[in-house]
């Protein structure tokens, strides 16, 4: 990453020395900045990050506690603590934890420190949506037309609602992320959504004030990035797209939007720039806007976030802009040397974000050790990650892993790039989410920039895993076969036998549907297997593949299989259970397991438990234990990577719950069992 620009005249305020009070691949991200200026560098940690890359990459790296974020980097007694015993000059609050916490900066003020970041003020005012609104209104910045101001009652939102205009948003003042937001078409509906979205609000920030928005119609998420000094000075770096987005939160960001022209550029950057001189602001922010894809001249102020974005490096590169580096020389009293007209976009960026989640599992959070990392290179990609080999991902924290972002001379090259890169990816002992990444790029509607903040969640409904490729059916049945030694038939499971030779014959299942895999060995030792091949597909039917196939181990998780010629490298990993997640980057990634009927008592029994779908933590046990359930009724509740999900009984019977909130779990462990009612007992049961 190159800068645009030159030191300015010395500055009011000394920074030689920084802590980054936050963890993963922004604390590398920031550190890295910090480097090229000549800063010393301080990382803070949890337990859980002991070992973290950010720990390792810092100049300095100070204990903040246990790993519950609440314990540790949410701890800002601890924070400011450690930022006071290393001699640190500032903090950089990077973003999510303490970074719109106007609590945390007023301390640092209080204790001489220098928060890289806003004023306390405009953290205030912007984080509160109802007086963010009246703030950017005084600066005629446009919004979307709603009802909002302290104390509305139920009454007054329902009376406002026919002129707003239906379909109307219901929105929680405190507090963002889809948390207490509901879409209401009809005005029947209006009253219980407003209870609802009253209750969920008051859970999640402790306060249930809502205002209300018109709903626009086909809506896209447009963010302007702004800088802005404490000479008055306030630019903007262009707009960033982000319309790509699961339940209120960003998957593919890209700079610029493929809707605006040049006129509308200039009006809504400007718009932007209004919206931070109406609460002081200094330093990098955004500001978010919702347009409507068939009205992109109108744009209507969403909100304000008064920190670094996720999505900052599609902007620094399509503009070479260190948006690190600048918020350093602002938090220093110096000012702005880049003026609007020298901010130019070249090419275009995409960002993907890679999660540790499953979506063939409906998203849920995964976990693991990272056994096999290697991330994509190569001319116009940057990787921003926070996790190498050996990583242990937990539950405690946000499950974002890494950003893979790509830069091209235009829209298409960079898209192209970035599917390429994510081919690249190899990632091995925990899911991600890159697959459903490049099955969202080849989208016609996403390659059309047709875009909108829904069209993620229509995709996600018709998302459908590719079907393994036959090296992937090759390695799920023969990648961990035993060869044994060449002069002892007994020690080999290539399937000897007297007389004729017999095959191998594996039955898989991956993504429900059935594949038996046959496969006659022709000759073997103890390093290769070349075998006579054929794959069926029991669900699909038609005719199967046969090809000629040759294994040959690398490692403990590892084989090459070599399917008609074509060579690919393919790692295993457990993921709990009988089931293992084969990986190739060139292919891609499938769960698949032995396919078994259930025949015994053992088996029989094992429908009735209640596995964890992922590691985390026990938050709520609504079972009794020894109580007679129904099929579906709530069992467990465990959370992990701030989502929370509801484990039901399988079957109707007597249940046995083995665990207590507060418990942490692995992924498969058995939470509860339920002993289902035997037949023709029902009846009884229920009188």
């Amino acid at each position: 990453m190159t800068t645009a620009t030159t030191a300015s005249a010395a500055p009011t305020r000394t920074i030689r020395s920084v802590l980054v009070a936050n963890r993963g691949e922004i604390a590398c991200r920031v550190i890295a900045s910090l480097r090229a200026m000549g800063i010393r560098s301080i990382a803070v940690y949890s337990d859980a990050d002991a070992h973290a890359p950010h720990v390792a990459a810092a100049d300095v790296a100070v204990r903040l506690g246990p790993a519950p974020a609440a314990q540790s980097y949410l701890d800002i007694d601890k924070v400011v603590r450690a930022a006071a015993q290393t001699g640190a000059d500032a903090v950089h609050p990077g973003y999510g934890f303490l970074s719109e916490n106007q609590e945390f900066a007023g301390v640092l003020a209080a204790a001489g420190i220098v928060f890289i970041g806003p004023p306390a003020t405009a953290i205030a005012t912007m984080g509160d949506k109802i007086a963010a609104r009246e703030a950017v209104t005084r600066r005629d910045v446009p919004v979307v037309p709603g009802l909002s101001r302290p104390g509305l009652t139920d009454d007054d939102l329902i009376a406002a609602a026919p002129d707003i205009g239906f379909p109307v948003l219901i929105k929680p003042s405190a507090g963002g992320g889809g948390k207490g937001m509901h879409r209401v078409e009809n005005p029947a509906d209006l009253p219980a959504a407003l209870a609802t979205a009253r209750r969920e609000a008051s859970a999640a920030f402790g306060d249930d004030t809502l205002f209300l928005e018109h709903f626009v119609d086909t809506p896209r998420h447009i963010e302007v990035q702004v800088l802005a000094d404490e000479h008055g000075t306030v630019i903007h770096l262009g707009e960033r797209e982000c319309s790509l987005q699961r339940r209120h939160q960003k998957v593919i960001e890209e700079a610029p939007s493929a809707l605006l022209d040049a006129a509308t550029r200039a009006r809504i950057g400007e718009a932007a720039c209004d919206a931070a001189r109406s609460v002081g602001y200094t330093g990098a922010g955004t500001v978010e806007f919702i347009v409507s894809a068939h009205r992109p001249d109108e744009f209507f102020f969403m909100e304000m976030n008064t920190r670094l974005q996720v999505e900052h490096p599609v902007t620094e590169m399509v503009t070479g802009i260190d948006l690190v580096e600048q918020q350093i020389r602002v938090a220093r009293g110096e000012a702005l040397t880049i003026a609007q007209e020298d901010v130019v976009l070249s090419g275009h960026a995409v960002e993907a974000r890679v999660y540790a989640e499953d979506p063939v599992q409906g998203f849920l959070p995964t976990g693991g050790t990272v056994r096999t990392l290697v991330w994509p290179g190569g001319a116009g990609v940057r990787v921003d990650a926070g996790i190498e080999t050996g990583s242990v991902v937990g539950t405690d924290y946000d499950p974002m892993l890494a950003k893979i972002v790509c830069h091209g001379a235009d829209r298409t090259e960079a898209l192209d790039r970035l599917d390429e890169a994510l081919a690249k990816a190899v990632l091995v002992g925990v899911g991600t989410n890159i697959e459903f990444c490049r099955y969202v790029l080849g989208r016609p509607q996403v390659r059309d920039g047709d875009l909108d903040t829904e069209l993620l969640d229509r995709l996600v409904a018709d998302y459908e895993p590719p079907a393994p490729t036959p090296a992937a059916l090759v390695a799920g049945a023969l990648g961990t076969l035993s060869l044994g030694r060449p002069d002892d038939v007994w020690s080999s499971a290539v399937a000897f036998r007297i007389g004729a030779p017999s095959p191998i014959v594996t039955r898989l299942v991956c993504d429900g549907r059935k594949y038996t895999v046959s496969a006659l060995v022709t000759e073997s030792d103890l390093r290769t297997v070349h075998a006579e091949t054929t794959i069926t597909d029991e669900d699909a039917g038609g005719e199967p593949w046969h090809g000629s196939v040759y294994l040959k181990p690398r490692d403990g998780h590892a084989v090459t299989v070599r399917c008609d010629g074509i060579g690919s490298r393919w790692v295993v990993e457990p993921t709990g259970g009988l089931a293992q997640r084969w990986v190739c980057g060139e292919e891609g990634t499938w769960i698949m397991q032995q396919a078994h009927v259930l025949e015994s008592s053992g088996d029989a029994d094992a429908a009735g438990d209640v596995r964890s779908p992922m590691p985390g933590t026990v938050v709520d046990v609504p079972g009794v234990d020894g109580s007679t359930v129904e099929a579906g009724d709530p069992l467990v509740v465990v959370e992990a990577m701030k989502m929370e999900h509801t484990l039901r009984a399988p079957v109707a019977g007597t249940a046995s719950i083995t665990v207590t909130a507060g418990e942490k779990v692995d992924a498969s462990q058995v939470l509860a069992h339920v002993t289902a009612v035997p037949a023709g007992t029902e009846e009884d049961r229920t009188e």
